[in-house]
């Protein structure tokens, strides 16, 4: 995993996915992997799951079929083999006996497992079965906004604390001062990586680094507490210009 050589070479970030479509994954395997990095890394790893869309079922040949039942029970096992020295579970899906892990997280109760998803039945398994929610770099900052209020109430009904569960969102911007650049860039990136022929949205956050610092404080003043920003490209200059945008420079 190329999260591990980042372990090797960082001493205080968090290293992390958003996300592994845990119902098309052997779910001991990653938690071996989770074990794995959460140990050489000297407990940084989260572990972002989520559901997924019907193309990543294609790809290993999983059913997309009671995919909810197998991100349950996958979530199940993941936390077994990360907490228990011997795993035996019966389900329908999945089925264990004596199985575990000699090598375990060095966080407890294990590697924190952030829930992804927008739709409001996600934001709520979020609540319930994880310790923080990531929202799609798709999800328009509307969106974002409602769905932040779902978890809040949703986590409150469980008696869980608002203020103690991490709440992110993807972010994916290009920062220029010559707006038509930023777009430009963005625009190339979208059709590339996600073949979406239109391009940025007015709900992308491109532009200025002023223009960019407004629209990421407007996610934080939605609820965000953190903030997993991607850049489309120029990526060491973006991540300098992001540095600046947040008074980090």
């Amino acid at each position: 995993m190329i999260l591990t050589y980042a372990a090797a070479f960082t001493t205080r970030i968090r290293l992390g996915v958003a996300v592994v479509v845990l119902p098309s994954h052997n779910p001991s395997h990653v938690a071996h992997q989770f074990a794995s990095l959460d140990y050489v890394s000297g407990g940084r790893a989260i572990l972002g799951l989520g559901l997924g869309r019907e193309h990543h079922y294609e790809y290993f040949q999983i059913p997309v079929e009671h995919r909810l039942r197998r991100l349950r029970e996958g979530i199940d096992i993941v936390k077994a083999v990360w907490t228990q020295p011997k795993v035996n579970y019966d389900g329908s899906i999945y089925r264990l006996h004596d199985a575990g892990s000699v090598l375990k997280p060095v966080q407890k109760p294990h590697v924190p497992i952030w829930m992804g998803g927008d739709h409001p039945d996600a934001v709520r398994r979020a609540a319930s079965l994880g310790d923080g929610w990531i929202s799609a770099g798709a999800a328009s900052p509307a969106k974002f906004a409602q769905s932040a209020k779902i978890l809040r109430e949703e986590l409150e009904k469980l008696g869980r604390d608002p203020a103690k569960f991490p709440i992110s969102k993807r972010v994916f911007l290009s920062v220029d001062e010559r707006v038509d650049v930023a777009r430009a860039e963005m625009d190339r990136w979208f059709k590339l990586v996600y073949r979406r022929p239109a391009g940025p949205d007015e709900t992308e956050i491109y532009g200025t680094p002023a223009h960019v610092r407004e629209k990421l404080e407007a996610l934080v003043a939605s609820g965000a507490t953190h903030l997993l920003v991607n850049p489309t490209g120029r990526y060491r200059e973006q991540v300098d210009a992001l540095a600046e945008v947040v008074g980090l420079a």
